[in-house]
């Protein structure tokens, strides 16, 4: 499993808040999908990510911000391959 900055944790601990947060930003989703998987912008603007076995055709939203079902989408992803926020204290 890949080793997060504290950048990506943070990113990745949104993604699993509850309620859905609404001001995840799309660079730093981006940088976390970057970080855990392969990304590949497509000649149509729009980002095949693969995350583990999983792999979803994105395309950049129109603000700064993911939406949230893009935030969704990503949750599934990452769980799937086994990427989860730490425990609060349980950070390395």
């Amino acid at each position: 499993m890949a080793d997060l900055n504290n950048h990506h944790s943070d990113t990745l601990t949104a993604i699993f808040q509850h309620p859905v947060s609404h001001n995840i930003r799309w660079h730093d989703a981006l940088s976390l999908m970057e970080a855990v998987g392969t990304v590949v912008e497509e000649h149509d603007g729009k980002f095949k990510v693969t995350i583990g076995d999983e792999t979803e055709v994105l395309s950049r939203p129109h603000d700064k911000t993911i939406g949230e079902q893009m935030v969704v989408d990503l949750r599934r992803m990452l769980a799937i391959a086994g990427f989860e926020p730490a425990a609060p204290g349980k950070e390395d």
